[in-house]
């Protein structure tokens, strides 16, 4: 009926009762869709580096990574994680990382991507911005169970290592690259699909922390 007043549903946490708003649910849906703009620009920018490498596609990389940059602020700035400090040391992170991508961007005379290839070195700054999407995947994981989380957890940081450090060679780089890409695909499209409220937490632990 027109003008009916939708009563909020209350729910029992460990620590009392809580409801969740609108501005709660507005905030779950940022936090997905931010993770489909990062998921979806990492996965077209990964097809672009393996099936079509040439300078040509390399501005078209640089302008998705920095769309993966944004979908992935936005989501650390409206997840929600129980513990504040370790939320604070995720959007650090990703602030490192953001800075340190602009940096090599600008000053290096080689596009991004092939900054990022030919010097290794550049993870120690780059590589803040995956080690906070890291923290989503181990979040998620440890929270959902996701079996695609589980298995980016470990996946990424062993490729960036592995690039840092050069233990890896050029083939099982491609392999874990595009498996990043299909996984980080799966779990940001299984986001959308997922119920709302698990996704917000219990909001009686997040008054009982503060």
């Amino acid at each position: 009926m027109a003008g009916t007043i939708v009563e909020p549903v209350t729910y029992q946490g460990q620590f009392g009762e809580f409801t969740i708003t609108a501005h709660d649910r507005q905030e779950v849906i940022l936090y997905r869709s931010g993770l489909v703009l990062a998921a979806l620009s990492f996965a077209v920018a990964t097809a672009l580096v393996l099936w079509r490498a040439d300078t040509s596609t390399l501005p078209w990389v640089t302008l998705l990574y920095n769309l993966f940059c944004l979908g992935l602020g936005v989501s650390l700035w409206t997840i929600h994680i129980y513990l504040r400090p370790l939320h604070q040391v995720l959007q650090l992170f990703w602030v490192i990382g953001a800075i340190a991508s602009l940096i090599f961007g600008h000053t290096s005379p080689a596009p991004f991507a092939l900054t990022v290839y030919h010097t290794p070195l550049t993870i120690l700054g780059v590589g803040f911005t995956f080690a906070a999407l890291t923290g989503i995947f181990f979040k998620e994981a440890f929270c959902f169970n996701r079996l695609e989380t589980k298995l980016l957890t470990p996946l990424v940081p062993v490729l960036l290592l592995g690039h840092l450090l050069g233990w890896l060679s050029l083939p099982l780089k491609q392999i874990l690259l595009g498996a990043w890409a299909i996984l980080f695909l799966i779990f940001a499209l299984r986001k959308v699909l997922q119920p709302i409220p698990p996704d917000i937490g219990d909001k009686s632990v997040f008054a009982y922390l503060r």
